[in-house]
């Protein structure tokens, strides 16, 4: 090939001029020597090029750029304290020199040391302002958990180089962490913008418009992202649950088992699998792809509560009841936890437990009022309301929107129902998990199925 032919007429004669120059300085010359270790680096023989600018550092001890060299194949081969030690004798050297600084940082963040990893960038950002820097220093504050630090970072980041795509979709990806949509949805805008190919940028756009139930419009993202990376478990793990959106189950299946098949071991798309088989009354499936996602991630509450579902519908009783027990022991936020363990003890007779996990259900709904004005759980707010009328608690819930019609209360029966009549087993089956970033829990917009 002609790039092959390039690359050999290139490389031979300067491999033969390199030997030729030795030869006549009886290996003494030192920008022969730095050459040569060069290539041999590049060919990946990294030792080999490590002892070659070491003679370089012999030669030229004076020289910065020697030490910078014997540091980064230090760092090459892992040995990061080594590489520190080197790069600060090339700073004494040479203190001006940004790269030397940024080095160092990235050194000090693979030891853990993310003290002086995040004074070290700092420093390199003083002398000569880079993408990669603002990038590391970002990537240091986020592991260190000051998520504040980081946003600013790339918010200067941004400001300096505008049209970086991957700065761009970092943010954007950061913002949708925190819940802040339109700033997101603002970056991975410009993202996709200047790359409209940029597969991280539309896999969380795509998150996005799929938690909003614009499940047609997210399609069309991922079918620009299907023909970058094929071979994407989320990609087909967030398809999967746009069709599961639109009801389309049997495909949501087809392409969630893609994800699985391409990804065995991540446990949200055994999550969505589960999900979806409980949608479609396959409760056998959906118990196997929920056991299998809970031996993965066996810390979250939501993922018991769905297998105390599938049991209950197995007419397993005494193993629902654990489930339902380890799932509000691990849950402390989401309240469908609460409302399904009540339903189901109240089920089974027991009105003072199912009497508990109301109010416990009651307390975690108004501490997500306090915190969000735009709380709307429609359906499960009926079927709370028929809970608190059976445990003749209430006759209005405090999440309930009285101006607005609930979409469930069609053929779900009436509030005022008796208290010897069954509320139903799996009213509230929870989100999908798509995946954008770091894959956050929800997204998907997904209709839970009330029973009456």
């Amino acid at each position: 090939p002609p790039g092959r032919g390039l690359s050999v007429e290139f490389v031979l004669p300067v491999s033969t001029i390199i030997k030729e120059q030795l030869q006549e300085t009886n290996g003494m010359c030192e920008y022969a020597i730095y050459v040569q270790a060069l290539i041999l680096r590049l060919e990946g023989q990294i030792q080999q090029s490590l002892e070659l600018f070491q003679s370089c550092a012999i030669l030229n001890p004076g020289s910065a750029d020697n030490l910078k060299q014997v540091a980064r194949s230090l760092f090459l081969l892992g040995k990061h304290k080594a590489a520190i030690e080197f790069y600060h004798e090339a700073a004494k050297l040479n203190d001006k020199d940004w790269e030397i600084s940024h080095n160092l940082g990235v050194c000090y963040f693979f030891i853990k040391d993310l003290k002086h990893a995040e004074e070290h960038l700092n420093s390199a950002l003083q002398l000569n302002k880079h993408d990669r820097s603002f990038m590391m220093l970002g990537k240091v504050l986020l592991q260190a958990g000051e998520t504040d630090k980081a946003i600013d970072v790339y918010k200067r980041a941004v400001e300096f180089s505008p049209e970086n795509t991957e700065l761009l979709t970092t943010l954007g990806l950061l913002y949708l962490q925190l819940g802040r949509f339109q700033k997101a949805f603002e970056h991975l805008g410009n993202a996709l913008t200047f790359d409209p190919s940029n597969y991280k940028a539309i896999l969380a756009a795509g998150s996005m418009m799929q938690t909003h139930g614009d499940f047609d419009v997210a399609m069309n993202k991922y079918r620009v992202a299907a023909s970058v990376v094929p071979e994407s478990p989320p990609l087909w793990n967030n398809i999967g649950m746009c069709f599961f959106g639109k009801k389309k189950y049997v495909a949501a299946i087809s392409c969630l088992k893609r994800a699985h098949y391409l990804s065995p071991f991540d446990w949200k798309v055994l999550y969505n699998l589960g999900l979806v088989h409980l949608t479609m009354q396959q409760y056998a499936s959906a118990f196997h792809f929920l056991s299998a996602a809970i031996n993965l991630h066996p810390r979250m509450g939501e993922l018991y509560m769905l297998l105390a579902v599938a049991l209950t519908n197995l007419e397993d009783q005494e193993n629902a009841t654990r489930a339902y027990e380890q799932a509000v022991t691990l849950d402390q936020s989401n309240p469908l936890v609460n409302l399904n363990f009540a339903i189901f003890l109240y089920n089974h007779g027991d009105k003072k437990g199912a009497l508990e996990q109301y109010q416990e259900m009651e307390r975690k709904v108004n501490v997500i009022r306090d915190g969000s004005a735009s709380l709307e759980f429609d359906p499960e707010a009926y079927m709370a309301q028929k809970m608190g009328a059976a445990l003749q608690v209430t006759d209005t819930l405090v999440w309930t929107k009285p101006s607005k019609d609930s979409k469930s209360k069609g053929g779900a029966g009436s509030a005022s129902q008796t208290s010897g009549a069954a509320l139903g087993t799996n009213q509230a089956l929870g989100q999908a998990m798509s995946s954008a970033a770091k894959a956050s829990p929800g997204g998907g917009g997904v209709p839970r199925r009330t029973e009456a």
